[in-house]
């Protein structure tokens, strides 16, 4: 299935006002497909998703991460003729993936050895990009301390800044990184560490004055949790003082520097997709030693009361 991490898809700003959870954008419409498409996806029942997928409309910022989730669905059917043909259509109008999620997705097996999607390989290679985007600073009032929120796989730094906004009445200002790293037009997420690095540090230098020298919370959902402990573990860019990683989709943990981290915490849901990745790993996470924390009843996502949970741990 697409888009689940690290491959697999399931501007300074200071001051900007965190959205109104009320209001349904583009995004809050596309994010709600997708988790629709993966959960029916999940289920088998990828007619029914597909049937999600037409009934969609007025999303075209997305059409090439939609593409490649039609794409998807319809080689888990076995249709690869019709797969083939909807990433065609998506490249002839400009669309591209990141190599690795259109050549390593199982659903898209079938069309590997077929000329016309080799040229929607090659042709995607070539307008693979990078992109920079600086960060968004919520200052607070009078903050002692400043959270450094990376957002999960497929997400952006307004997702973070929606999900962490409740450290800003806990005496933290909250800066939301965007990764540069594009696996589509409109995906982004932490596959590359030394990558992750640089887009940590960038922000850090664009800190407005009155945050420079602050204690710094390393925090960060699903591959941004992963993200977050290996900056909070290696001390790299720079020293975190604390971090707080939310269902992180680990790989191998990197080497220590020994670093005394406060809060030092590992928050998953029990019923979260990753539970068997972080407890599989819990005798490494303990012995680097972070608490590893479980929220029960919760899949993989915030839970409601994220806010009242993060004054525990920052109070």
């Amino acid at each position: 299935m697409p888009y689940v991490d690290v491959y697999v898809y399931v501007c300074v700003e200071v001051d900007r006002p965190c959205e109104d959870p009320g209001v349904k954008t583009d995004e809050d419409r596309y994010d709600a497909l997708t988790d629709e498409v993966a959960a029916l996806y999940d289920a088998g029942r990828q007619a029914d998703a597909l049937a999600l997928l037409d009934a969609a409309s007025d999303l075209t910022p997305w059409s090439a991460e939609l593409a490649h989730l039609r794409a998807c669905l319809l080689g888990s059917l076995g249709q690869t003729q019709e797969a083939l043909a909807v990433l065609r259509r998506e490249s002839d109008a400009g669309g591209w993936w990141a190599e690795p999620i259109l050549t390593e997705d199982d659903d898209l097996a079938g069309l590997q050895g077929l000329p016309e999607f080799q040229q929607v390989v090659a042709l995607s290679r070539q307008r693979h990009v990078a992109d920079l985007t600086p960060p968004l600073v919520h200052l607070g009032d009078q903050p002692t301390r400043v959270v450094v929120a990376l957002h999960g796989a497929g997400q952006r730094a307004t997702h973070a800044a929606r999900d962490w906004s409740g450290v800003l009445e806990l005496g933290c200002a909250l800066v939301c990184v965007e990764s540069s790293q594009l696996m589509s037009p409109m995906y982004r997420t932490w596959p590359d560490r030394q990558a992750a690095r640089d887009d940590i540090a960038r922000a850090l230098t664009q800190l407005p004055e009155e945050l420079r020298g602050l204690p710094l919370i390393a925090a960060g959902f699903s591959a941004g949790g992963r993200a977050a402990l290996d900056w909070a573990l290696t001390g790299l860019p720079q020293r975190a003082d604390g971090v707080l990683a939310l269902a992180p989709a680990l790989r191998e943990l990197p080497p220590s520097a020994a670093n005394s981290l406060s809060p030092a915490t590992v928050l998953i849901g029990t019923d979260d997709d990753l539970l068997d990745v972080v407890t599989s790993m819990t005798p490494e996470l303990t012995g680097l030693g972070l608490a590893v924390r479980h929220l029960p009843g919760v899949a993989h996502h915030p839970p409601a009361h994220f806010g009242s949970l993060l004054a525990g741990y920052l109070s």
